[in-house]
């Protein structure tokens, strides 16, 4: 799997390697500098209008679970974006996608300086 850098993660962000679906990954996420609360977020590439319509992959569907120094009730999801916040020192959750999510149908973005892992 791969591993992506604070400079990676600010503004626009990455895009997502492929996540199959069914699989559990772990994304384990670093933040060793912020002072007070940071946000880590995965959206789904929106449409040439900016929109998210039937034409658009679902990819936060799932399940989140086994979260480990990241507060679960600070979780927000839809069916096409999800964003938990990170505090300093950084935490773990596993992301169960119901579909298989395609390789740069999401960006991973992140406030702060944070890194992140993701692993199967």
């Amino acid at each position: 799997m791969a591993n992506y850098t604070a400079e990676q993660l600010s503004g626009a962000g990455t895009p997502i390697e492929v996540l199959t679906g069914g699989v559990s990954y772990v994304f384990t996420i670093g933040n060793t500098t912020s002072t007070g609360s940071a946000y880590f977020t995965v959206e789904t590439v929106r449409d040439d209008n900016g929109f998210y319509d039937s034409t658009i992959p679902t990819n936060a569907l799932g399940l989140y679970s086994s979260f480990s120094d990241i507060d679960q009730n600070t979780l927000i999801t839809s069916s096409y974006i999800s964003s938990v916040v990170v505090e300093k020192g950084g935490g773990i959750y596993q992301f169960t996608p119901d579909s298989t999510v395609a390789v740069s149908s999401s960006y991973l973005r992140a406030t702060g300086d944070m890194t992140l892992e993701i692993t199967v």
